[in-house]
């Protein structure tokens, strides 16, 4: 039987943090099943599932926690599954959002999602400048999770008078995987 943990890991970021964490996973005989990992300004972030034997665990609960002796900032919480819960009958869709950055792009369309009930299953966000101008562009990428008996042109019509109330473009499309 394996028990599942998710890890958060927030540090100084340098070379090698991957290599220390996930050599403490292996130790543990654990298996990393999902990540995202980022450098955010300075900093580099991790979010980890885990699964462990259940014999393990709080071994490799302790070694990871000891990573706190090196600087970092680590959250571990043990989850009963390995796998997101499945929403039976709702459907996926990709959400991008792209445009010049500005200030309160993803609260109006957040907000509404959640108005809706419309989960978010990921999304990451980033910002670049643009090629020629240097003009700071916003993208959001979001994977959402709707509730069958939400008609298509319901939310996403909103959604799309949301994006253009805030001059940037949105593109939704079925989301396969």
């Amino acid at each position: 039987m394996h028990k599942y943990i998710i890890m958060t890991l927030i540090g100084t970021d340098r070379v090698g943090i991957v290599d220390r964490v996930t050599k403490r996973v292996l130790e543990h005989h654990g298996n990393i099943e999902e990540s995202k990992m980022a450098r955010l300004s300075g900093e580099f972030v991790m979010l980890l599932l885990i699964s462990v034997p259940a014999p393990q665990t709080e071994k490799i609960k302790s070694s990871l926690a000891d990573l706190k002796n090196e600087g970092f900032h680590i959250f571990l919480k043990e989850t009963k599954t390995g796998r997101t819960a499945d929403y039976e009958g709702s459907l996926p869709y990709r959400l991008i959002v792209s445009g010049a950055d500005h200030e309160g792009i993803i609260n109006p369309i957040t907000h509404f999602l959640a108005e809706k009930n419309i989960n978010i299953e990921s999304m990451d966000t980033s910002t670049s400048a643009a090629p020629m101008s240097g003009t700071l562009l916003f993208t959001m990428n979001a994977i959402i999770i709707v509730p069958s008996e939400l008609s298509y042109h319901t939310w996403s019509d909103h959604l799309t008078e949301i994006a253009d109330s805030m001059n940037v473009n949105i593109d939704i499309s079925p989301y396969t995987g």
